[in-house]
């Protein structure tokens, strides 16, 4: 296995960087937006790969929780942002149980 170089590693381009040039330093509204879309597509795609493995569809899903399918649909593609009434409702339609931690920062552990 070859070993890159510290020179080369540190010409490498930084994650930090490119998310700086293309949503704006950390902090700012433009980044927090990216950040907040970010997570809501992460929990989307958790609730979508437990639907998923579950074998309900979109309209059985939907269903559960008095919505149309057509919703549960943009919820999974990130057209539409989830409230976090809707991830309860979803979460325990699927059966899912979760905590809410809060400290220096907000994290849901799913319990599948």
């Amino acid at each position: 296995m070859k070993k890159i170089s510290d020179e080369k590693w540190d010409k490498l381009p930084k994650i930090e960087d490119n998310l700086s040039e293309k949503y704006g330093p950390v902090g700012s509204a433009s980044r927090k937006e990216f950040q907040a879309k970010a997570e809501a597509w992460y929990y989307a795609e958790l609730l979508r790969e437990e639907r998923k493995r579950q074998k309900i569809t979109q309209k059985e899903l939907g269903e559960r929780i008095g919505k149309k399918r057509e919703y549960i649909s943009a919820l999974e593609q990130g057209q539409t942002d989830m409230q976090l009434s809707t991830f309860m409702l979803i979460s325990n339609a699927l059966g899912l149980k979760f905590s809410l931690v809060v400290g220096s920062f907000l994290l849901f552990i799913m319990c599948f």
